[in-house]
């Protein structure tokens, strides 16, 4: 595991989360559910003012001084702040954690600076594992309160407050008449190859009453999104997608959850093309729907 926070020491007083551009974007939602399931256990969230972000597109394309510009100011960010670094993202989280350094190797005291940020690094599903021992189910009945909400960038390292959440894409972990809900988990490439975290979201999702986890076929198998590959290859990309939604209407899920925005939202297009009624949305909205109310949602 990242030396962001380990398990092994009391759990922190505050947090940094590192909202990424994808799901600041495009699904806050998953977001503002990393910030409730955090604060649920105690500990205070913080979100930097300034962040866009990682610099990995313009990295994987060939763009060094670009991609060095955008990272060389979200390390500065992160640099003055205190606390783990919680990234809900594998592939925003390989990018500092094992690329940035890499990106700056020709600037020393940048790449110094560099791995003292990757060494408070931690995917948020590996984090959350870790502070919620030993079980979920113990874990989600520790605080009432309501859901927390906040503004990405409006002020400098404000902490989030529980006010009001945004709606999830996400159905209610059980309907009315008692049926869980039929999950498929999708393994994003840089969650699993670059970050090596193939147990923690899996584990999670087990430990909640509300979920039937459903075995999903070739499920290390890319959906080829991929960045920038999906631009550059549509037609491989397409096919992958394919097969990969093909695999999930298999399976029997009514959700597929994964801990990429990017791999979600690729997801979320090739199932409503295909006229799918399988939603997508993020493990971290599946495990802060686990003790919401249902009540006023349809079965």
């Amino acid at each position: 595991m990242q030396a962001g926070y380990e398990g092994r020491e009391p759990p922190p007083a505050v947090v940094q989360l590192f909202p990424t551009c994808l799901v600041n974007e495009f699904m806050p939602e998953a977001a503002i559910a990393a910030v409730e399931l955090i604060e649920r256990v105690g500990i205070r969230v913080e979100v930097p003012a300034g962040l866009t972000c990682c610099g990995q597109p313009a990295w994987n394309a060939g763009f060094a001084a670009e991609a060095k510009a955008v990272a060389r100011r979200t390390l500065a960010i992160l640099a003055a702040t205190q606390g783990p670094i919680v990234i809900p993202s594998g592939s925003c989280g390989d990018m500092l954690i094992h690329q940035t350094a890499e990106l700056f190797r020709d600037e020393p005291r940048t790449a110094a600076q560099a791995r003292v940020v990757a060494s408070r690094c931690v995917e948020l599903t590996q984090f959350l594992a870790a502070v919620t021992k030993p079980t979920f189910g113990v874990w989600i009945r520790l605080s009432d309160s309501s859901p927390a909400a906040f503004r990405f960038g409006s002020e400098p390292s404000v902490s989030s407050t529980p006010t009001a959440t945004t709606a999830s894409t996400c159905p209610p972990l059980q309907s009315r008449n008692g049926t869980a809900v039929r999950v498929a988990y999708h393994p994003s490439c840089h969650l699993a190859r670059g970050l090596g975290i193939r147990d923690a979201p899996v584990e999670l999702l087990k430990q909640v009453p509300g979920i039937d986890l459903a075995p999903l076929a070739k499920s290390d198998e890319c959906c080829g999104f991929g960045g920038l590959f999906s631009v550059k290859q549509p037609e491989l990309s397409g096919a992958m997608l394919d097969a990969k939604c093909r695999a999930i209407e298999a399976s029997g899920a009514a959700v597929v959850a994964s801990c990429d925005a990017g791999c979600l939202l690729h997801l979320m297009g090739g199932l409503r093309r295909r006229g799918s009624t399988v939603r997508a949305c993020h493990v971290a909205e599946l495990l802060a729907g686990a003790s919401r109310p249902t009540e006023g949602h349809a079965p």
